[in-house]
């Protein structure tokens, strides 16, 4: 956990007003304790992402929103297909050979397992 002020020294060219607008705008989830904003590893790692999105792709912020929303998506996604590999890799050889055998192949050169 790390305070709002712990938070902009920890990133150079974070100004203050963009962290504000980025809570504000619910890119960033802080918890509030009593006077400042406690930033979790998931919040530090959300700026860091945002402050990469911006500067190294050149993204504005009116495409910002965008661009996390899809990120999320396709983290979600990712999340979702580890689950699902974890169940079958949690099922009997046999189920496991049945459902491979089901998925149809991948296209684009990628080979399946």
């Amino acid at each position: 956990m790390i305070a709002f002020e712990e938070l902009l020294h920890r990133f150079e060219g974070l100004e203050r007003r963009e962290l504000i607008r980025w809570v504000e705008n619910r890119w960033v989830l802080p918890e509030r304790r009593n006077d400042t904003w406690i930033f979790d590893d998931v919040d530090v790692a959300r700026v860091e992402l945002i402050l990469d999105i911006r500067h190294e792709f050149a993204i504005d912020e009116e495409a910002l929103p965008l661009v996390l929303g899809l990120l999320d998506q396709v983290y979600n996604l990712r999340r979702q297909l580890r689950r699902m590999c974890d169940a079958l890799a949690a099922q009997p050889p046999e189920v496991q050979a049945v459902i491979r055998k089901a998925l149809p192949p991948l296209k684009g050169g990628v080979t399946q397992d």
